[in-house]
């Protein structure tokens, strides 16, 4: 499932965009999350290529806001070539599960578009250092955990921090664009579950490309729910 959605991904970036990724950051992006995933080349030239056939179909990229059970905000980003499909399926999903969609536009208040980048941090270098480097760059936090580094920006600084682990010759094992929740919504037990399976049941449709929700998570909450198979 991953690896279909990252393939997808790259498709659509090289359809909309153009097969080279020196001018089409989306496309690039794209690559660097595949890699990230350990995707073999092949696999990521043959999307490439096949996003560069005129005769692959177009693609649209939508964007859907819904409540699940309790209020809770989920945001949904899609790339289709039938709206009316996926549409149809995103209404499914939230009314089998009680909850239902909004207009878009109604959840500006509760989601900021972050970026989101994270690589291994290199042999020998300092942690002081690199985060200074970074926050003068434009990023927001760096977090440092057991080598594990993880960058977050604000939208319009996203490229500029980009081109600063480039210059410090660091390749990103992620690199995305992510809606963080600025308000949060407690679920109840009942609550919880339904609205992970309904995240679930979206995330399965082939036309989805991500799923954000405003949920506040608990260690208890988290203990209740199993991913069906």
């Amino acid at each position: 499932m991953v690896f279909t959605k990252l393939i997808k991904e790259i498709t659509v970036a090289a359809k909309l965009g153009g097969v080279d990724p020196g001018g089409n950051s989306r496309l690039y992006l794209a690559i660097q999350n595949a890699k990230g995933a350990n995707m073999p080349k092949d696999n990521i030239d043959r999307a490439i290529k096949k996003g560069g056939d005129k005769d692959t179909a177009s693609f649209q990229d939508l964007t859907y806001e819904g409540y699940g059970p309790g209020k809770v905000a989920i945001f949904v980003e899609a790339s289709t070539d039938n709206i009316n499909r996926t549409v149809a399926n995103v209404r499914k999903y939230f009314s089998k599960m009680g909850g239902l969609l909004a207009v878009n536009g109604t959840f500006e208040f509760i989601f900021d578009q972050k970026g989101i980048i994270e690589f291994h941090l290199p042999a020998g270098k300092d942690t002081d250092e690199l985060t200074l480097d970074l926050i003068d760059a434009g990023a927001e936090d760096v977090e440092i955990e057991e080598g594990e580094v993880s960058v977050t920006t604000a939208r319009e600084d996203f490229g500029a921090v980009q081109k600063k682990l480039k210059e410090l010759g660091i390749e990103p094992d992620s690199v995305t664009l992510e809606r963080i929740p600025k308000i949060f919504k407690k679920p109840d037990p009942d609550e919880f579950k339904k609205n992970m399976r309904l995240i679930e049941m979206i995330e399965e449709d082939e036309d989805i490309q991500a799923v954000y929700h405003n949920m506040e998570i608990t260690e208890e909450l988290s203990e209740l729910y199993e991913p069906e198979d």
